[in-house]
């Protein structure tokens, strides 16, 4: 049996930044950190593509809840201990320096996640933290002693408090369902569309700025729209499948999704445009001519879908030819079939419910002695560095508590 004062359950970004942090505020508690699988850090490691989009430079806490689908009401408190700055400060003082990217997101200036698993990896082994990889809780319970004793497959651990940092983790939601709390139903988020339509067939690569909306929904987004070979992802896609999580689930991901690939630009005020356009370039030909700021090939393509030839002139372009593609411009129907997973960034809407939290100190008010950490309570933000934020944040503030 092996005993510890602090015991960290799930060795991800949560779970190291909670431990490091216990360990340099409390240097007299001894802390150890559980992993399931054979290697920590695995989701920061791929994070970003590689490269571990550490935060974003989101530095108001009012406005950074914002990017929160759930826990933005709760997340007000914390970001206010412990905000995107003070994520800067701390990697700096260990000689990680971040840089901003032009959309907000952060990452280490060697575009290298392996910089924060190193940087992870020499504090745990300075202050004496343990760690203790392929070791899978099989059971977990409250002692006479009033302590928490847990079961691996391999040993036995016994700690006087214990730090939840399992993510997305169905047998460690299931063991705290079991113990009294409640576990708001897991469902995807930030996941891309499948569609298959040949107005975006053989354009995998090509991106353009949209607006976009579920049909006979409240849920609409804008931003960056990726076309792919399985259909549409790009942070407009992203944002809408972060918000829309439970809506779009209990659709069984099948749902009409309308594109304006004009942006703002209503259907009325894009008739008046491709007037104008059609009066000034009426020698022009319509298939070589795209009077807008998107990729040739999908203006071509959309050309077509609106019955129009692409050796047309412009000023043969009909009434009803210019109604036809201002529609496939500003309100273009497509059907989703199904989601993808984005890249293998997966995350979760649900977990531990929100309610039976402390957020002052990230204590569960059903559990004596039980602290939560990042991605296994109700929390989920868009991307861009606002999961990592999240984990930083609870882990910094339940090493303040503990």
């Amino acid at each position: 049996m092996q005993q510890f004062n602090i015991i960290i359950i799930g060795g991800g970004a949560a779970g190291f930044f909670a431990a490091i942090n216990i360990a340099e505020k409390h240097p007299q508690l001894s802390v150890a950190i559980l992993e399931r699988g054979k290697e920590c850090l695995t989701k920061v490691k791929i994070s970003g593509g590689g490269r571990c989009n550490v935060t974003h430079a989101c530095f108001v806490p009012n406005d950074l809840v914002k990017y929160y689908p759930r826990g933005e009401r709760e997340l007000k408190g914390p970001f206010s201990q412990f905000c995107s700055g003070d994520t800067i400060d701390w990697f700096e003082k260990r000689g990680v320096e971040l840089k901003i990217e032009e959309d907000g997101r952060m990452f280490p200036i060697t575009d290298d996640s392996q910089t924060i698993i190193d940087s992870f990896e020499k504090d745990v082994k300075k202050l004496g933290i343990k760690v203790f990889t392929s070791q899978s809780v099989q059971s977990l319970y409250f002692n006479k002693d009033e302590q928490w004793k847990m079961e691996t497959q391999h040993d036995v651990f016994v700690a006087d408090k214990i730090v939840v940092a399992t993510g997305s983790n169905p047998k460690i939601w299931e063991m705290m369902h079991q113990m009294g709390h409640q576990i708001v139903e897991p469902v995807p988020s930030l996941f891309t569309f499948n569609i298959t339509d040949k107005r975006i067939k053989d354009l995998m690569g090509l991106s353009a700025q949209a607006s976009i909306k579920i049909k006979n929904s409240k849920l609409a987004s804008s931003g960056p729209l990726l076309i792919t070979h399985w259909g549409l992802s790009g942070p407009g896609i992203l944002r809408l499948s972060a918000w829309g999580a439970r809506e779009l689930f209990d659709k069984k991901y099948c749902f009409a999704l309308l594109v304006n690939w004009l942006d703002e630009v209503s259907f009325d005020e894009a008739i008046e445009q491709l007037k104008e356009i059609k009066e000034e370039n009426n020698k022009k030909l319509i298939g070589k001519f795209c009077p807008f700021d998107f990729p040739k090939r999908l203006w071509e393509n959309i050309v077509t879908a609106s019955d129009i030839a692409l050796d047309y002139k412009w000023a043969e372009v009909t009434n009803k030819q210019i109604n036809s593609l201002a529609n496939q411009l500003t309100q273009a129907e497509f059907q989703v079939n199904g989601k993808s997973t984005f890249k293998e960034e997966f995350v979760t809407a649900g977990g531990i419910d929100l309610k039976e939290i402390n957020f002052k100190t990230m204590q569960s008010k059903i559990l004596p002695k039980v602290y939560f950490a990042g991605e296994v309570v109700n929390i989920d933000a868009i991307t861009g560095g606002f999961n990592f934020q999240n984990a930083w944040t609870s882990g910094y503030i339940v090493a303040e508590n503990i």
